[in-house]
């Protein structure tokens, strides 16, 4: 776009015997245009391309560029930065452990979400694992299927429609699940006892009212059924 814009520029002040319509020209630039411009040529497919040096191109960039701001942000306007950073560092750590079995295996975090609600949830249906997981429907398709093809997970006919499709984990997805939660448990229990809180309840509260609060029964419905009260007892 740069090299068609000063191009252009010169056919306006006569420079140019001819509009160019293309980057891409047969015709002669006269040599006073070419002593004015760092142009280029080059010739493909019978056509002579015409660009502006490299040197020309990174020259006008930085022009463009805005000015660098050489200090960190801080806790201005009310911005909770520290906590933000801190919960920056807690997820990526938090998942990491999981990410390096999960690798062995070819799936990634996708494939640790979907396993973790079926585990928790047996029995729930693919409309609502993807109101859980707010993904699309093509994305889900596709995890799902890696799933069940490597015997992860089940895909059953609703008793009472037809039409929904109830999810359940195999012997095979529920030790890839456990062995996934097995790490994250330790770092969770081991920050417990570091950080002295006795009371977990207060990071159960807290990470609950990040959630917003139109989806908070998703958390209530997932509690109510690990302990046996799941769609697959009828």
């Amino acid at each position: 776009m740069l090299e068609r814009r000063r191009i252009i520029a010169l056919w306006q002040t006569q420079e140019v015997p001819e509009k160019p319509t293309s980057l891409a020209f047969s015709f002669a630039i006269r040599p006073k245009a070419c002593q004015k411009l760092p142009l280029q040529g080059n010739y493909v497919n019978s056509t002579d391309i015409i660009s502006l040096s490299s040197g020309e191109m990174m020259t006008d960039r930085s022009h463009a560029a805005g000015k660098p701001i050489r200090t960190a942000i801080t806790d201005e306007d009310g911005i909770d930065f520290a906590i933000i950073e801190l919960l920056f560092f807690a997820y990526r750590d938090f998942t990491s452990d999981p990410d390096q079995i999960l690798a062995d295996y070819g799936f990634g975090r996708a494939h640790h979400r979907v396993l973790h609600f079926v585990n928790r949830r047996p029995g729930l249906t693919v409309a609502e694992l993807l109101d859980v997981l707010k993904i699309t429907k093509q994305s889900l398709a596709r995890v799902l299927k890696q799933l069940i093809d490597t015997d992860h997970v089940v895909q059953l006919q609703g008793p009472r429609d037809r039409r929904q499709r109830e999810l359940y984990p195999t012997a095979k997805g529920r030790a890839l699940a456990l062995a996934l939660a097995r790490p994250q448990s330790r770092r969770i229990h081991a920050a417990l006892g570091d950080s002295g809180i006795t009371e977990r309840t207060l990071v159960e509260r807290f990470l609950e009212a990040m959630v917003n609060p139109e989806l908070r029964a998703q958390i209530d419905v997932g509690s109510a059924k690990m302990s046996g009260k799941s769609h697959g007892e009828h």
